[in-house]
């Protein structure tokens, strides 16, 4: 029988050490796969950057700029050198080719969407059709942005300091450029940018002229209720808001624009969704525009139906999606008057598409 007891402990020895090696080895794999994903995402960049130059050449002159925002908003080590320093960051500029620096221009603030991804040449035509109407466009590539390595990662702040990140990048633009008018400023963005956008007006209404919000993430309590357990996890990790919805649910309705419509003060304000968005559910937005109203604000909106292209559907380069933009550039162009404002299909198309 002791023998029997002494082999049964050493297997259990012996098991619970191959299986501390596996886990060990798991979290070695694990680490290393990460790395390589991080540097992968940052070749991309690079890459991704030279693209900008050759798909813009002929039309606008693009710069990219090292700026700051305020600090981290969880500091893993508070009494650490360097804690409590500005978030550094880089941003995109765009200036029109036949840019007249003794004229006075419209600034377009432009966040990518994601909950991390970056600023990409996914928005080309876009920004083409910006700057032909005699918009400067910066685009920031706020904390939590892909391409620049774990660090900037990981400083994520959804819904946050993120928000102010983008601010930061439209107060250097009127710092450092004497012919960008500080009246004539507008922002735009698409789902995670518009729910960007949407916190810039709310917490700063003094700064924009004019917003749109394309397909705004608007409610991070119903988000984390109809996605997928992989989602959550984003927002769940430590280094990030570190609860779930369950566990803290007043910090994701802090972090949600259709919970914070008390805060509007009715800037010009155009809102699109899709009935068939496959990422932003309509009920979304719909709870959006249900606030607002509630709140008795002034704001426009329109409710496409299952137009294709989903999520998409208005930054494509369809016929309909041109269409729709030629729409939310007419809102931006009542307020910031640009010199050559696009009005129809044709213009868009030539703007944007060369021929």
């Amino acid at each position: 029988m002791r023998r029997l007891i002494s082999g049964l402990t050493l297997l259990m020895v012996l098991l619970t050490a191959t299986m501390a090696q596996e886990s060990a080895l798991e979290k070695g794999l694990k680490k290393q796969n990460e790395t390589l994903r991080h540097r992968l995402d940052i070749l991309e960049k690079m890459v991704d950057d030279l693209r900008w130059e050759q798909r813009l050449s002929d039309l606008a002159y693009v710069d990219k700029v090292y700026m700051y925002g305020p600090p981290k908003w969880k500091e893993a080590n508070p009494t650490a050198m360097g804690a409590g320093n500005p978030v550094k960051f880089w941003s995109y500029l765009f200036f029109p080719k036949d840019i007249d620096t003794r004229k006075k221009y419209p600034l377009m603030v432009l966040p990518h969407g994601g909950v991390h991804s970056d600023f990409s040449t996914y928005y080309t035509h876009i920004v083409r059709e910006l700057v032909s109407q005699g918009y400067v466009v910066v685009a920031a590539e706020y904390r939590g942005s892909t391409g620049y390595g774990k660090s900037h990662y990981e400083k994520i702040d959804y819904g946050g300091l993120e928000v102010e990140d983008v601010l930061a990048s439209k107060n250097y633009m009127l710092e450092n450029y004497s012919f960008i008018d500080a009246k004539r400023v507008g922002i735009m963005g698409w789902s995670h940018g518009g729910l960007i956008t949407l916190f810039n007006i709310f917490n700063h209404p003094k700064d924009y002229a004019v917003a749109y919000a394309g397909v705004p993430v608007s409610d991070l309590v119903a988000r984390m209720g109809y996605y997928e357990d992989y989602y959550r996890e984003l927002y769940e990790v430590d280094y990030h808001i570190g609860q779930s919805a369950h566990d803290n649910v007043e910090e994701y309705r802090r972090r949600s624009p259709a919970w914070n419509t008390h805060k509007f003060q009715n800037t010009p304000l155009l809102i699109h969704t899709n009935t068939n968005d496959d990422d932003v559910h309509v009920l979304e937005v719909e709870h959006l525009i249900k606030s607002l109203k509630a709140d008795n604000k002034k704001f426009e909106y329109e409710i496409y139906e299952e137009i294709p292209g989903g999520h998409s559907f208005d930054r494509m380069d369809t016929k309909t999606a041109k269409e729709i933009r030629v729409k939310i550039y007419k809102h931006m162009s009542a307020h910031l008057k640009p010199e050559k404002p696009i009005t129809n299909l044709q213009d868009i198309q030539k703007a944007g598409y060369r021929f």
